[in-house]
Order: structure tokens, then C-alpha cells, then sequence
């Protein structure tokens, strides 16, 4: 694909965060979502604020495409051809299977393998933009973003960034506190009676005292 880049269109990527987000000036405005109230409207959060940036982006990269493409026609492999055009100002180092430092998360020395766009960079930007899609009059069953080939794709970015940086994305699991049982010593050591009143009594089961001396046996 032909694609002339805007030369204003400034790129951010973190290491390995979620949040990281791509801007851009473009005349592709996203509206707000139905329902808003004016107050919201007028402060948007910070993550509105992001996904209208990245959504100006998206327009921007579809109006430079050669020949230019419309978003009724983009589809999932439009989308992929966006991603990948990312990774050019992609901050995140991957190393190479050749590289001494595969699988290293903290390399001692500088090398020459590429930088790209992080895996939770990529993942964040395709949330934003699916959601600002269909906030856009964009059909869901219609959505590129939640195309099957793009899920594919950052599913394969991040498993390999996993291996060549030698960090793992995957969620830990919080481990159950172990449940401490009552021994059952403790348990068969007493018993509970309750009498005509409805009063409780608590009766410890010992071993009964000796015989008297002389006593018959």
C-alpha cells in the first residue's frame, strides 16, 4: 500500500503500558456519544479526549491512502495495514531471535534491533477506536477493529514481544488465603446443652478422677 504519512502527525508508545495512544490533526471530528450531558461534553475525560485523537488519526491515515479509502469500505485488513504502519514510530525495543539479548528483560548494553509499537499500546489503541466507531454510526457486526484477523494479529505481537523482551503480559492470578479448619480435637473437647430456659451449657468432657485408695476394684 501506497500511504504518504502526515508529517504532523506525532506517535506515542510506552514500554509496555496500556495507555499510550497515537496523535494527529485531522478534520475527521468524533462526535459525542448519545445521550451525553453538555458538562461532560464540554470536559471530556482523558480517555475521551485520547480516543477522539486516535479516531482524527485513524482519518487521517485513511484520506492519505492511495487511492484514498473511505470508512464504509475500511475492513480488518485496513485495519492491520494501520497497525503495522505504527510500528515505525513504535519506541519499544523487540529484539531478534539473532540478537544476544532475546528474552532479556533488562539488557546490559545497547543493540540494534528495531523498535516498535508496544503490544499494550496496540491493544488500548484497537479498544479506542472500536468504540469510537461505533459511536460514529458504525455498525458492531460491521466493526474492523473487532475483526477476527485483527485479534489474531495482537494476540501474535503480543506473544512475541513476551519471548523477545523476556516479560510476561499475562494477568496473575491472586491466590485464595487457605482456609485454616478447626482441629478436630478442638472440636470434640466440648460439647454444648441447652436447658428448659433456653440457657446454654458447656460441658468439657475430662477423664474421670482415681479411685479412692482401698476402694474394690
Amino acid at each position: 500500500m501506497d500511504l504518504v504519512p502526515h508529517p504532523d502527525s506525532p506517535h506515542s508508545d510506552t514500554s509496555g503500558g496500556g495507555g499510550g495512544g497515537i496523535g494527529a490533526s485531522g478534520a475527521l471530528a468524533l462526535s459525542p456519544a448519545a445521550g451525553a450531558s453538555p458538562a461532560l461534553a464540554a470536559s471530556p475525560s482523558r480517555y475521551e479526549s485520547q480516543k477522539r485523537r486516535d479516531w482524527n488519526t485513524f482519518g487521517q491515515y485513511l484520506r492519505n491512502h492511495r487511492p484514498p479509502l473511505s470508512l464504509a469500505r475500511c475492513s480488518g485488513a485496513h485495519v492491520l495495514e494501520f497497525l503495522r504502519y505504527l510500528d515505525q514510530f513504535g519506541k519499544t525495543k523487540v529484539h531478534t531471535p539473532a540478537c544476544p539479548f532475546f528474552g532479556h528483560p533488562a539488557p546490559p548494553a545497547p543493540c540494534p534491533c528495531p523498535l516498535r509499537q508496544a503490544w499494550g499500546s496496540l491493544d488500548a489503541l484497537v479498544g479506542r477506536l472500536r468504540a469510537a466507531y461505533e459511536e460514529n454510526g458504525g455498525r458492531p457486526e460491521n466493526n474492523p477493529f473487532g475483526a477476527r484477523a485483527v485479534r489474531l494479529y495482537l494476540r501474535e505481537v503480543r506473544d512475541h514481544q513476551s519471548r523477545a523482551r523476556g516479560v510476561s503480559y499475562e494477568k496473575k492470578k491472586r491466590k485464595k488465603a487457605p482456609a485454616h479448619p478447626v482441629p478436630a480435637a478442638v472440636i470434640s473437647s466440648s460439647s454444648s446443652s441447652h436447658d428448659g430456659n433456653g440457657h446454654s451449657h458447656h460441658y468439657e468432657h475430662q477423664m474421670p478422677p482415681p479411685p479412692p485408695p482401698g476402694a474394690a476394684a
